[in-house]
């Protein structure tokens, strides 16, 4: 059984945090389809990485800081100089950070809440009006730290919520005006991020044994949703937050006996 197919053929899609993880492969899944595919990010060389393969005239690799406003303008800017209109946006750009409230420091929760929080308020005023123009769409990347709680991660918690209400009050601000805005709610996922831990048996299976299919998730995993949310298959569904979580959140919280 092959996966879900979709056609983006020359649809403009702008992903940020596209060097790497789950950004990398959802925008090669979009240039499979066929779009016309811009990542952004910090480092250029990762995201030069993302498009290798891929013709030139429909790929575009972007340095910018994603938390600097004027940055983020310049970038929806230069996607619109060089394709001339935005159909998709995904926000995927993210950072992490654990341990007790009273341990974060200052610069590390202001570092925090710029990447996972005002990247995506500085991209969703930015892209947004353009959206409107074409009938577009944008999908964010949450998480489903960012609907529940867990130990230790007050601060990362906080920001995944804060992106999960930002696209349910957006898509009611931005529904009339023809804009969908999505998200998609990973668990625990193998990235880079992730890959210390993901090589450690007996630290990953606490977590194993939270997933009713008994494996973490990796990339290949969440891109398709972020293709089904983004196509026309999508068209009446809007201010959703889409579990991608293997089965995590079907669970009480009982221990697994």
């Amino acid at each position: 059984m092959n996966d879900l197919t979709f056609d983006f053929a020359s649809a403009v899609v702008l992903i940020t945090g596209g060097g790497s993880g789950i950004g990398r492969e959802v925008a090669r899944r979009f240039l499979d389809a066929g779009a016309i595919v811009a990542v952004a990010g910090r480092r250029v060389e990762r995201l030069e990485q993302s498009l290798e393969g891929y013709p030139a005239e429909r790929a575009a690799a972007i340095a910018a800081d994603l938390s600097d406003a004027p940055q983020v303008r310049g970038l929806v800017a230069e996607v619109l100089g060089r394709f001339g209109r935005l159909d998709v946006v995904v926000s995927n750009a993210a950072a992490y950070a654990s341990g007790a409230i009273t341990d974060l420091d200052d610069d590390a929760w202001t570092s925090l809440r710029a990447t996972n929080v005002d990247a995506f308020f500085h991209l969703a005023k930015a892209a947004l009006p353009h959206l409107a123009a074409t009938g577009g769409n944008l999908v964010a990347v949450s998480s489903v730290s960012g609907d529940r709680g867990d130990w230790g991660q007050a601060a990362y918690n906080a920001t995944k919520a804060a992106i999960s209400n930002f696209v349910r009050a957006l898509a009611l601000d931005w529904g009339a005006r023809g804009v969908r805005l999505n998200a998609v709610a990973p668990a625990f996922t193998l990235t880079e991020l992730t890959q210390g831990l993901g090589r450690d048996e007996a630290a990953l299976a606490p977590f194993v044994d939270r997933i009713a299919l008994g494996r973490p998730a990796e990339p290949e995993d969440i891109a398709p949703a972020v293709l089904f949310l983004a196509s026309r298959g999508a068209r009446y569904i809007t201010g959703a937050v889409l579990p991608v979580d293997g089965g995590t959140g079907a669970s009480t919280g009982q221990p697994h006996l």
